[in-house]
């Protein structure tokens, strides 16, 4: 059986290192914002470009807080409309809903799972104030083309680059340096991984990381001097220390998703899959390898029966959530296709070469 994702295998090169910051932690005494938080908010804006990381609890708060950020900042406003992709994990949706603005659901291209940039452009009205795209499945959407629009509309640009860590852009700038924030999540599965929750905002606005950095601590920077109205949404500091341990190895591990990528999509060869668009570039890290099938069911049959893992991102698409049953009467032919078609398989840095083939030999053989 070759597992959809071996966690386990993963974090397993890096227990020395774990255990070595784990006892490191204990004798400091100092488990909420302490030295491990600093260092990696330094070594992640370092590795993103920007000048700023700000850690928080998880890839919503990131996303919510930006916004909450720039409310306080005058930016946005209360029922101000964001523009995010109907093609999304339902988080994004909620961080915009959260934070008291309305979010207008654009629909996905086939091609590349994200925005179609024709209904973003005619998705803009008069109270239309941010465009939140979604690097999904690790690849970065048409950023370039986004930045356009947003700048011809006077648009604040907020990256949801919570699959995405790593992935360059064609001008050379890594997700979470692209637009004016980003968010992150540092979720056990994400291609940089804690071992719990945890998440981040990226910036090169220095109001916006010092709002920030005030509101994941209840509105403060001086204890008990609560200077707006906060939350609390602060980075683990020992979830800080394990994801210093790991972030030295993202790049490599990206480059070994990439490599089983560029085999799958060179590799397999069957009709009856639709396999995912992909330039060869570096803007895509591959946290998902996901392909469509007219018949799922009896794709996973045949996958169960070859022992081959597999995950579903995602079966309902967020405006058929009853969470958000106000979108309910939307229709989204081409997210409504994807979300009816897709399935991940296996795709890791510890895949092995006979992994790859296996799967490669199983999907064609379908």
């Amino acid at each position: 059986m070759i597992p959809f994702l071996d966690l386990k295998g993963i974090n397993q090169r890096f227990e020395t290192a774990f255990q070595n910051s784990f006892q490191k932690f204990l004798d400091s005494g100092y488990y909420i914002l302490g030295s491990q938080v600093k260092l990696f908010e330094a070594n992640f804006a370092r590795y993103c470009g920007t000048n700023h990381c700000v850690g928080v609890g998880n890839g919503l708060d990131a996303l919510r807080l930006i916004l909450e950020g720039y409310k306080v900042l005058g930016k946005l406003k209360e029922n101000d409309e964001v523009l995010v992709a109907s093609n999304t994990y339902i988080a994004t949706i909620l961080a915009i809903k959260q934070a008291g603005l309305k979010p207008v659901l654009v629909e996905a291209d086939l091609n590349t799972y994200n925005f179609d940039l024709i209904s973003l452009q005619n998705s803009i009205s008069g109270t239309t104030k941010a465009i939140m795209p979604v690097h999904l499945y690790g690849q970065i959407s048409a950023i370039d083309e986004i930045l356009t629009i947003a700048k011809e509309n006077n648009l604040l640009v907020i990256e949801d680059a919570a699959q995405a860590h790593g992935a360059i852009a064609n001008n050379g700038k890594r997700a979470g340096n692209l637009g004016d924030a980003a968010g992150f999540s540092y979720y056990p599965t994400k291609n940089l991984g804690a071992l719990g929750d945890g998440g981040a905002v990226t910036t090169n606005d220095d109001a916006l990381a010092e709002v920030i950095t005030k509101l994941r601590n209840y509105g403060a920077t001086t204890k008990y001097v609560n200077e707006i109205s906060g939350f609390n949404s602060r980075l683990d500091e020992l979830q800080a220390a394990f994801l210093n341990c790991k972030l030295p190895y993202l790049d490599d591990d990206n480059e070994r998703r990439r490599t089983i990528a560029k085999k799958y999509t060179a590799e397999i060869s069957n009709k009856k899959i639709v396999l995912p668009k992909y330039d060869g570039s570096d803007s895509h890290i591959f946290h998902l390898f996901v392909v469509r099938v007219d018949n799922r069911n009896g794709f996973i049959d045949y996958l169960d029966r070859n022992g081959i893992g597999h995950l579903i991102h995602y079966p309902i698409p967020p405006h058929k959530q009853e969470a958000l049953s106000e979108y309910s009467h939307l229709s989204f032919p081409n997210t409504e296709k994807i979300h009816d078609e897709v399935i991940s398989i296996p795709i890791s840095p510890i895949l092995t070469d006979a992994d790859v083939e296996k799967i490669i030999k199983t999907l064609n053989a379908y």
